[in-house]
């Protein structure tokens, strides 16, 4: 890493805009949220705390998180980036029908993170121990919706909250003996 991108990095950190999380190795990393959100037909079959199980078992937090239900002119402006495809309608139709639940996810990585532990679209062709292949019905009804880059996550988080409902966790997470544990190092 180059002088500049280090001190620029460490101006970040310091100023508490770019956190930090410590890997196995103890090397510091970038830290990201994202989007995720449990679809109405997992919602409605109470697949909600096992998909939390999982995404806290692949070391994701759950930082801000809500259950809501979308109306068809929310839906389609949520998914405005589909509107020309065939399912666009579908799509919303599906997305409004019932409750869902909308969480931001935090931690290294957790986009890449995310999306491998959600797995393919189709639920079919997703393999076992995904999210999608556990509780997806089909490539509609597949459970779970997450962010494709940082961006998007962006645009998304902001969609369902403001920065005050956001809790990062990183940091003093955990009550031990009268004093916090960072939970990134256990």
């Amino acid at each position: 890493m180059n002088k500049f991108f280090t001190c620029l990095l460490l101006v970040g950190v310091l100023l508490g805009s770019v956190p930090l999380v410590a890997t196995e190795n103890n090397a510091l990393r970038p830290v990201q949220q994202t989007l995720c959100l449990i679809k109405p037909e997992a919602v409605a079959a109470n697949r909600i705390g096992p998909i939390i199980a999982c995404i806290e078992a692949n070391r994701l937090r759950v930082v801000a998180m809500k259950m809501t239900k979308l109306t068809t002119d929310q839906a389609a402006l949520f998914y405005a980036a589909q509107k020309v495809t065939p399912f666009y309608k579908s799509l919303v139709g599906y997305m409004s029908s019932g409750p869902i639940v909308a969480m931001v996810l935090e931690g290294e990585d957790s986009i890449e993170t995310y999306r491998k532990l959600m797995g393919p679209t189709d639920p079919a062709q997703a393999p076992r121990g995904t999210l999608r292949r556990e509780f997806g019905t089909n490539v509609e009804m597949n459970a779970v919706h997450g962010s494709e880059s940082v961006e998007n996550a962006k645009k998304e988080i902001a969609f369902f909250f403001t920065d005050a409902q956001i809790y990062s966790r990183l940091h003093f997470t955990h009550w031990s003996g009268g004093i916090f544990l960072d939970s990134a190092r256990r």
